[in-house]
């Protein structure tokens, strides 16, 4: 009989899967990506039969397998990742905007790299609902082509991104359009608020508004706020701060903002509460919610508030998770199409924020949020029950394959 460890691997039908996205680099928002398809590979994974191990390509390896007690090597550690995808059944590439070069010139040829050095080692490689684009040096379209077309599933999280890979010749009828894994985040369980809440208290943040005694009394309503820079001259967090600050002398409000990325958009959040200046003669306040880097508590924070004003995209799809009625303010095209998915148009951009407009809005949002959430609730419910297709599609190629070809 044997029982060496590989035909204990094949008995128990253990799959390894390589991992690769913007991975370790404290940005809830990607985290909160990784999360999600973690969740879903585990969940449908054991669905069919399989224990999948992931093995995550990580700017931080150590801080990504304290998070998610997954196995986790240095991206940018060539030997690393050769070793992690000759060891692995597959390769997962995604989610996230990571095809795209508005971020520099090194992100397109990173991400095909790697996919391309799976592909090269014979292993499938899967595109999870993945954003494409913008793409403005032609050049990478031969970088992109080549790898989607060697994947063994491809999935975006656009029509927009599909229509784009069209463009660039891979065949329209091999692209998925499906909704970002976020869609599919749960809250997190008892034992996790316990332990996210401990988190908080060590790294001295912002106290959960939950837990004050003072919180049930508490009749203004919570205004989450996500923002990020953009702008070199800062003129549109200047824009930001005029309409919140129209909108919190127009009623008592609490506006607590939600730095997914640190410490960037915290910087961008203490820029923007400086030029609104004191507030309290309207009856509102301003608050910052202390570092979270687990996304789960990040969801929380975002079910918590009665509306939202989201500049990051991830901070809209929170919102959308929960039917937390929201305004996008738009700097990238995924913002808009986002949006769209789910009925709305963004309340502004970088370049154009009226205040009046604004705070009608969020007026609206706060006197009816039911009308909100039934108008949008349908595809917000679609967009949920269908964020764990590429996982099922995932996970059903793995069944399929036989292991020991796999690491030859």
């Amino acid at each position: 009989m044997d029982t060496s460890p590989r035909a204990r691997e094949n008995e128990i039908q253990i799959r390894r899967v390589a991992v690769s996205g913007y991975y370790g680099f404290h940005n809830s928002g990607d985290e909160a990506v990784l999360k999600s398809i973690l969740f879903a590979l585990e969940e449908e994974g054991a669905k069919a039969g399989l224990r999948i191990v992931p093995v995550v390509l990580s700017n931080d390896p150590a801080g990504t397998t304290a998070m998610y007690g997954v196995e986790a090597v240095h991206r940018m550690r060539p030997g690393d990742v050769l070793r992690a995808l000759r060891g692995s059944d597959g390769l997962i590439s995604g989610g996230g905007s990571l095809l795209q070069d508005a971020t520099g010139a090194k992100t397109i040829p990173y991400y095909t790299g790697v996919m391309r050095l799976a592909q090269l080692l014979g292993k499938p490689v899967f595109v999870y609902a993945q954003g494409i684009g913008p793409v403005h040096r032609r050049w990478m379209d031969r970088l992109i082509r080549g790898v989607m077309r060697k994947s063994a599933y491809v999935s975006v999280r656009d029509a927009e991104s599909a229509a784009l890979l069209g463009r660039m010749g891979v065949a329209e009828d091999r692209i998925e359009v499906v909704p970002d894994p976020v869609m599919g985040l749960p809250l997190p369980g008892a034992a996790d608020l316990r332990a996210g809440s401990a988190r908080a208290g060590s790294a001295g943040g912002a106290a959960d508004p939950g837990s004050a005694p003072a919180a049930a009394a508490e009749s203004r309503p919570l205004i989450g706020v996500s923002l990020r820079p953009w702008r070199k001259d800062g003129a549109d967090l200047t824009r930001v701060a005029v309409a919140l600050g129209a909108l919190a002398l127009s009623r008592p409000v609490r506006l607590r903002f939600l730095p997914f990325h640190a410490p960037l958009d915290a910087e961008a959040s203490e820029q923007v509460i400086r030029q609104m200046g004191d507030l309290a003669a309207g009856g509102s306040s301003v608050e910052v919610a202390g570092a979270l880097d687990d996304p789960q508590q990040m969801l929380l924070e975002v079910s918590r508030c009665d509306a939202l004003l989201g500049m990051r995209l991830h901070a809209l799809i929170y919102a959308a998770n929960q039917s937390v009625p929201m305004m996008g303010l738009s700097y990238d095209p995924k913002i808009d199409q986002f949006l769209k998915r789910i009925g709305l148009q963004p309340i502004g951009t970088t370049e154009q924020l009226d205040p009046a407009p604004f705070v009608a809005g969020m007026i609206k949002l706060l006197d009816d949020p039911k009308r909100w959430q039934a108008d949008h609730g349908s595809a917000i419910a679609l967009l949920k029950q269908e964020a764990r297709r590429p996982a099922k599609q995932i996970i059903e190629f793995l069944r399929l394959v036989n292991r020991g070809d796999n690491h030859k």
